[in-house]
């Protein structure tokens, strides 16, 4: 698309784009926005090098001539990024159709960087929403991501640690993840530890002698009754000596029951502070079931379903043109027709507007910024059923995408991943907790401002009229 932009002279031509999803993930009621930082790099690092001009030059076509004539690769060779972009922050919480980044520039440049932003932001979205489920499924509990070794691949391993950090996961497991974001990480020893001496019990005594200030034991390798006694008997050996017995870890069998029961091994030997971690293919769901199970469970040790997003694995954003600049320099808007509706585009230089009253949000509200004017009082309609609207006088109100590039020059300080995280907090605590259920979750009230709607319907019209 590039080369064709190039070859009929609009390669040049200023064109919008917006990315957005289209259906909240995991059949919930939001979506927590994540992988700007990654953005951010690689957008101020956006060139094509001598050794990616080559390999283009050796693409062939289906005739066996080259692919590109070498004036389009020494245009690509100069390449510069220049384009405006505008996002919403990380750690805000988003809902379908809403713009989480918008682009505007040439339609080259716009067009080369679709793949990466989408695959970026895709991703982390995805996990930081899941991470944030599994903590509200919590209820305040500890959760530990414990996913690398079933993370896909190391890069998709690291941008997962993160992602969960932000949406509310306490530590990982993935020590590269802590030294390069400064997650704090957790962990414990494995089954192969324990395998490697003659008895349990020795095991674990060889653990506390190496390594007495960190003693989480994982106590399921043969019997995991008998493991929690073993656990009591290291334990006391380390309170002799100034420690304590921080932690057991279950990782198998009917974790509810042997909670239970390891907890009462416990409290009876006097160790009512050491904690029962849990393993094992853990998800919100069955984190949610083994608290209705009242099981002793206060740390979640979260991994395969988390960082795969295993039951979605992915979260199906678009990056759809929403307008073109006309030679005259005025806009010609655009969108994207089909037959199934949630899958018509949204044209226009798109912004929202979230509405607040009394300390909850009430609406988000999407709209075209070319010739919007600032009000009192606006109103906005369902875009999926026109007798459904909503309006807002005097509410507080704020708009979500900022500026992060301004013709290729960035102009915006990410927050650190600790403030990042704590606006994920902050967000949710303003919207009305049926937004967080796992069945049948609360609609959050997202619509068009009604000048964007009755431009997209007159679009519509236009362009059926054509077909």
């Amino acid at each position: 698309m590039a080369y064709g932009y190039w070859k009929s002279g609009r390669g040049e031509q200023e064109v919008v784009f917006n990315l957005f999803f289209r259906r909240n993930p995991f059949k919930g009621g939001y979506a927590i926005a994540c992988g700007l930082e990654y953005i951010l790099d690689y957008l101020q690092n956006f060139r094509l090098d001598s050794s990616d001009i080559s390999y283009l030059a050796s693409l062939k076509g289906n005739d066996g001539k080259v692919l590109f004539e070498a004036d389009f690769l020494d245009y690509l060779s100069n390449l510069k990024f220049s384009c405006t972009v505008d996002a919403i922050p990380e750690g805000t919480v988003v809902f379908p159709h809403e713009p989480l980044l918008r682009v505007r520039g040439p339609i080259i440049q716009c067009q080369l960087i679709e793949t990466p932003l989408l695959n970026i932001i895709n991703f982390q979205t995805l996990i930081a929403t899941k991470a944030s489920r599994v903590v509200w499924a919590s209820k305040g509990e500890s959760v530990l991501e414990f996913g690398l070794r079933r993370a896909q691949g190391i890069d998709g391993g690291l941008a997962a640690s993160r992602a969960a950090y932000i949406g509310g996961c306490d530590a990982t497991s993935n020590v590269l993840a802590g030294k390069l974001f400064g997650i704090p990480v957790r962990g414990t020893h494995a089954h192969s530890w324990v395998m490697s001496f003659e008895s349990e019990l020795e095991a674990f005594e060889t653990y506390a002698e190496i390594m007495p200030n960190n003693c989480v034991f994982l106590v399921d390798t043969y019997d995991t009754i008998e493991g929690v006694k073993n656990a009591v008997k290291v334990g006391q050996k380390l309170r002799e000596k100034g420690y304590k017995l921080a932690g057991i870890r279950l990782d198998s069998g009917d974790l509810a029951y042997l909670s239970i029961q390891a907890r009462k091994i416990l409290d009876e030997a006097g160790f009512s502070d050491t904690v029962i971690v849990a393993s094992n293919d853990l998800d919100e769901e069955i984190i949610e079931s083994l608290k209705n199970q009242e099981a002793q469970i206060s740390v979640w040790g979260v991994g395969t379903k988390l960082v795969t997003a295993y039951d979605q694995p992915a979260l199906g954003g678009v990056y759809k043109i929403s307008a073109i600049r006309r030679k005259d320099g005025s806009w010609d808007y655009k969108m994207k027709l089909s037959e199934q509706s949630i899958k018509i585009s949204n044209p226009g230089i798109q912004q929202v507007k979230r509405f607040e009253k009394n300390g909850e949000f009430i609406g988000d509200m999407i709209f075209n910024e070319e010739n919007f004017t600032e009000s009192h009082s606006y109103t906005m309609i369902d875009p999926a059923d026109s007798t459904r609207f909503k309006t807002f006088s005097d509410e507080k109100n704020e708009n979500l995408l900022v500026r992060v590039f301004e013709n290729g020059k960035i102009t915006f300080q990410n927050p650190n991943i600790q403030q990042i995280r704590n606006r994920v907090k902050e967000q949710l605590s303003k919207f009305h907790a049926g937004i967080k259920r796992f069945v049948n979750p609360h609609s959050y009230p997202v619509g068009l401002e009604e000048n964007l709607w009755s431009l997209k319907h007159e679009l519509v019209r236009r362009l059926r009229k054509k077909m």
